[in-house]
C-alpha cells in the first residue's frame, strides 16, 4: 500500500445507503419494506425530515409523534396500541410516526436517544413524552391530558 492510499477499513459506511443494500440484499430489502407499510396503521401518518414542520409543528390539532425503527423489537410491540390511540381519538388528535433510520434530522432536533420514543406536540411544541415501551392505559392518559 502506497503513503497516499486509505485502508480498505476505512471506506466502511456506518449506515446501510438504501441503493446498495436493495441490490446486494433484495430479500432484506423487500422484507423491510413491507415492516415499514404494517408499522403504520390507519389513521397514522408517516412523516419525514422534510414534511415533520408542516404536518406536526403547524397542526391545529395536538400531535402524537411515534420515533421508530423496523429492527426495534419494543418499537413493534408497541405499533398496535399507537394504531388503537390512533382510532380512538380520530378527529381529536393526529397520530404520526417517524423512522429514525430514514430520518436523521427530526430525532436529534429533539434529542431522541432511545425508541420507541413518543412525543406529544401541542400549538407546536413538546407538551409530554413516553421512551421505551408503554401499556396502552398510560398512552391513553397522556393523550387525554394533552386533550384537556
Amino acid at each position: 500500500m502506497s503513503m497516499g492510499a486509505l485502508p480498505s477499513r476505512s471506506l466502511r459506511l456506518s449506515r446501510p445507503v438504501p441503493h446498495l443494500m436493495k441490490a446486494r440484499f433484495p430479500l432484506h430489502w423487500e422484507y423491510a419494506n413491507a415492516a415499514r407499510r404494517i408499522m403504520a396503521g390507519l389513521g397514522v401518518l408517516e412523516v419525514s425530515d422534510a414534511t415533520f414542520d408542516q404536518e406536526v409543528l403547524r397542526s391545529e390539532q395536538p400531535v402524537l409523534v411515534d420515533f421508530w425503527a423496523v429492527w426495534c423489537g419494543p418499537c413493534k410491540a408497541i405499533a398496535p396500541i399507537v394504531d388503537s390511540v390512533a382510532a380512538t381519538f380520530a378527529g381529536q388528535l393526529k397520530v404520526t410516526k417517524v423512522n429514525v433510520d430514514d430520518n436523521a434530522a427530526t430525532p436529534s432536533r429533539y434529542g431522541i436517544r432511545g425508541i420507541p420514543a413518543l412525543l406529544f406536540f401541542k400549538g407546536g411544541k413538546v407538551a409530554d413524552q413516553i421512551v421505551g415501551y408503554a401499556p396502552q392505559d398510560v398512552v391513553e392518559e397522556k393523550v387525554k391530558r394533552l386533550l384537556a
